[in-house]
């Protein structure tokens, strides 16, 4: 876990979360908390087997979860009014070949940010695919970009040690 990063007790879509410390009040109401940066995972739906079409498909929800409106329906940023496909290619996960989607989004109100979806098969059971979910809001240097490869690089097996075992270099078919 990144240097002044926390595990989340509550979240709104109860998804395993770690985020940035520190909240501040949303550029787009003061009736709701932000983060600087968020990482969340969860299981694809069933009869989703592809990383890459899971990924492309997913990056959309992820952008408005993090940048659109909360939970309650609040514009959190002003709303998304564009966005930039900075990266969209296969990389190795938890040495799983899955595909990786990152946009950088423009918002009403506030920095906008950087948001990325992961896909990628799991590593144990029916290999159900894994997304994993990266949102930073932009220009903070404490969240550079590198960040999110360096934990997406990070991502390990079930079971594996925290210096062994498994995280691919390359990616096969």
């Amino acid at each position: 876990m990144p240097d002044g990063w926390e595990k989340a007790k509550n979240t709104s879509d109860d998804a395993p979360t770690i985020r940035t410390a520190v909240s501040y009040d949303c550029p787009g109401t003061s009736a709701s908390f932000c983060y600087r940066g968020t990482v969340s995972t969860r299981t694809a739906r069933a009869g989703q087997s592809d990383p890459k079409a899971i990924a492309e498909a997913d990056i959309t929800t992820a952008a408005d979860k993090a940048y659109e409106e909360d939970v309650l329906g609040r514009r959190t940023h002003g709303g998304i009014t564009s966005h930039q496909v900075l990266k969209a290619e296969p990389v190795a996960v938890a040495g799983r070949t899955g595909y990786l989607v990152r946009w950088r989004v423009v918002t009403g109100k506030g920095p906008g940010g950087v948001v990325q979806s992961v896909a990628f098969p799991s590593t144990v059971g029916s290999e159900t695919p894994v997304i994993v979910r990266l949102a930073f809001d932009a220009d903070r240097p404490e969240l550079p970009v590198s960040l999110m490869d360096t934990i997406t690089r990070s991502i390990r097996p079930v079971g594996d040690s925290a210096t062994s075992g498994g995280v691919g270099s390359s990616i096969g078919p």
